[in-house]
């Protein structure tokens, strides 16, 4: 079973707040017959379409194959959170790869931002960006741990930013009773995520860059001019970009043995009104502590944007609503009875470390995903990284690619039921407080 096709309409964006509230994009043409191009890229989310607009703008003719729409995947479906630095952090990367190359991917994380800031202002897309990211701490230990990695990061890196919450000021910031308190990222930012897919899908193909849609690529022949074999066409390029993520399927059994699909799940409900005030007076997004982490924000039409609950395996629970409400309730008892407008999931894909895995795994053949639900940001800047190894400035690229990334135990096999059993540890560890 493909996970393209599992639990979705074919060419379909899923009925989300997202898809409902942003400005339609028609449908660019599926690939028929032959194309010939200075690279191919697969996949039409955030890497694909940065890695597009970065190298047509660089001067190279540029083919892009999307199973179904672009930003159809996580792109278009995720919390919309622009967080600071890489997802593991600072001071465990440091552990992880050493101080230099810790660095060199915490400034890596920091040009990300900017990024997708210039991008945003470039080509005026209306994705709603805003400033501002608290994360949410359940224990006075996880306080103190959040503030000590603020500190870290201000002693270190130079990064003053960040605003350290005792508990009465989180709760004046997030008015929920489950939380002690926290910090305040105001370098870091929330936006509109398939707003901004679509924005940069427009900037893309006004800069020249052929996107096919509904064109899934079944098979690529590797070799000095690769062909990318799609249903109704193929096309004939120099360089391959692989920039699937989560639905890559058996295009790469190097990069699927080290990406993992997981699926996570959105909520939004009917619009609070002045209620509104009662999960958040500043409009910032939030991400708290819990290894199976709960993120939210309110939309700008006055909504609770509530992300929380995951599965493993090709199919959507189905009552997501239920998946989602569950959480939701533990963080704000009083919407209990707060109608639920829009319910959605999606497949995103991490690593073993929470890292992502950007690989050369052809001569001519790139590779990056593995985000772990930090790809904003990141998902960006690899595709420009990507761009710029091509065009043979590959100092970022290998930085990214230094990274140790352990393929799962047991590869594709054993991967799912092994990282279910892990989930449940760690699930129960939540509840727990451990």
């Amino acid at each position: 079973m493909n996970l393209l096709h599992s639990n979705d309409r074919p060419g379909q964006y899923p009925d989300s707040w997202y898809s409902a509230t942003v400005k339609p994009l028609p449908a660019f043409a599926p690939l028929q017959g032959e194309v010939r191009v200075d690279v191919c890229i697969v996949g039409g989310g955030f890497t694909g379409l940065s890695a597009a607009l970065h190298l047509t703008e660089a001067g190279y003719t540029v083919a892009l194959v999307e199973a179904h729409r672009v930003g159809f995947g996580a792109s278009g479906r995720n919390g919309g959170q622009l967080g600071s630095g890489q997802r593991l952090e600072q001071e465990a990367l440091e552990k992880l790869v050493g101080d230099d190359d810790a660095l060199k991917l915490w400034q890596q994380a920091q040009e990300a931002k900017d990024l997708v800031k210039s991008l945003v202002a470039k080509h005026k897309i209306e994705c709603h960006l805003k400033p501002g990211v608290a994360h949410a701490a359940f224990s006075a230990r996880e306080m103190a741990q959040e503030h000590k990695g603020a500190e870290h990061l201000h002693n270190r890196y130079g990064y003053d930013q960040i605003e350290c919450l005792d508990n009465e000021t989180f709760h004046a910031l997030c008015p929920s009773p489950a939380y002690h308190g926290g910090t305040l990222d105001m370098g870091a930012a929330h936006l509109h995520p398939l707003g901004f897919a679509l924005g940069l899908a427009r900037a893309a193909a006004a800069a020249g860059v052929q996107i096919y849609e509904r064109s899934e690529v079944h098979h690529i022949q590797r070799g000095a001019q690769a062909v990318v074999q799609t249903g109704q066409g193929r096309v004939l390029a120099d360089h391959v970009i692989l920039a699937c993520n989560g639905y890559l399927g058996g295009l790469d059994r190097k990069v699927a043995a080290r990406v993992m699909p997981i699926n996570n799940f959105i909520i939004a409900t009917e619009p609070l009104g002045e209620d509104a005030a009662k999960i958040l007076t500043r409009d910032v997004a939030v991400a708290d502590t819990k290894f199976v982490v709960n993120y939210y924000r309110l939309s700008h039409d006055g909504r609770l944007l509530f992300g929380g609950g995951e599965s493993y395996g090709y199919r959507f629970p189905a009552d997501i609503t239920a998946t989602v409400r569950k959480p939701m309730l533990e963080i704000y008892p009083h919407l209990r009875n707060v109608k639920i407008d829009y319910s959605w999931g999606g497949t995103l894909a991490i690593t073993m470390k929470r890292l992502p895995y950007l690989a050369r795994v052809a001569p001519n053949m790139l590779s990056a995903s593995g985000y772990s639900g930090h790809g904003v940001g990141n998902a960006i800047h690899a595709g420009k990284l990507m761009a710029q190894a091509i065009a043979g400035q590959a100092e970022g690229f290998d930085t990214m690619a230094r990274i140790p990334t352990a393929p799962f135990p047991g590869g594709g096999m054993m991967r799912t039921p092994l990282l279910a059993l892990a989930m449940t540890w760690y699930a129960m560890r939540d509840r727990l407080g451990v």
